[in-house]
């Protein structure tokens, strides 16, 4: 059993971290946030102890470490803008780090992480679920035993409707977010960097506070991309069947299904990760890269 604290447990999706954590065997110990809203604890780990103030929480792991007790992962679920300093927490008390997405918010920022690491003998993880998605699966196999020199086509649209509420957080603050193209699209960039390897170039067409829309040139591929928070922009069929939210991913004018299948995917990727497999900070350079590109590249 491993020893686990966690930094953002009042987040949306701090609770799929929890379940992981369970689903797999092991002990939430600790954790953190500003805010008090934290009942669901109570559906995991009951007698988790838990801080409001960071200084207490620091603190306290220090306490655990005099009496004997490993922290072995820290996992860091608060807003965008903090993952940095949350990261360098981990690795301090000699944790390895699991960290939402995106792992940091500039390319700098990752260099200094793998400078840490090696520093302290310890590993950044990244939650980047997507990769383990049966259809998502299923495409990067068909395209790797595709031929080599062969382009594809690809269409993603990722519409996901967001109330008033949304701006006046820190996810409408670009600098606090990334804006959507890091909040957003970074689930969806890493999947086709993963899919159709390194971007040759780029174009961004669109980017506000509501959505962004653009094209890449990948090793194996043509992208076109789509990203929104704003509910016009959902297809009559989605609001028809009354559905929240689109993901819609057309490769060579053939549609992949992957609108559900969601609900397990952080079970599966602390699985991997338990079992050595998991995705490190250097494999999600790239999208980070990207992503900071992208957002200079507005024509």
């Amino acid at each position: 059993m491993k020893n686990f604290v966690l930094i953002g447990a009042a987040g949306y999706i701090a609770p799929r971290h929890m379940k992981a954590i369970k689903e797999t065997g092991n002990k939430l110990v600790a954790a953190f946030d500003p805010h008090d809203s934290v009942g669901v604890l109570d559906n995991y780990f009951p007698d988790c102890d838990f801080f409001t103030e960071f200084e207490r929480l620091d603190r306290h792991c220090d306490k655990l470490k005099r009496q004997g007790t490993k922290i072995d992962y820290v996992v860091v679920c608060s807003p965008n803008y903090l993952h940095d300093a949350h990261i360098r927490f981990g690795l301090r008390i000699g944790a390895d780090v699991i960290c939402e997405k995106p792992v940091v918010l500039n390319p700098w920022n990752v260099s200094a992480l793998l400078e840490m690491e090696k520093e302290t003998g310890r590993k950044v993880y990244v939650i980047h679920q997507l990769r383990y998605h049966p259809a998502i699966i299923a495409l990067k196999e068909k395209i790797d035993n595709s031929p080599a020199d062969k382009i594809h086509t690809a269409d993603l649209q990722y519409i996901t409707p967001r109330g008033n509420w949304y701006q006046y957080s820190w996810k409408g603050d670009e600098q606090k977010s990334g804006g959507i193209i890091t909040n957003i699209g970074l689930h969806f960039f890493d999947i086709l960097l993963w899919i159709f390897g390194e971007a040759k170039s780029s174009n961004v067409t669109t980017n506000t506070t509501v959505k962004a829309a653009g094209a890449l040139q990948l090793q194996k591929a043509m992208v076109k991309w789509f990203l929104s928070i704003d509910k016009n922009d959902l297809p009559v069929t989605s609001t028809v069947a009354n559905e929240t939210a689109c993901r819609l991913l057309q490769v060579d004018g053939e549609p992949i299904a992957f609108t559900t299948g969601f609900e397990n995917l952080h079970t599966t990727a602390y699985q991997q990760l338990l079992a050595g497999n998991g995705i490190v900070l250097a494999d999600t350079a790239e999208v980070i890269q990207l992503i900071s590109s992208l957002k200079k590249t507005v024509q």
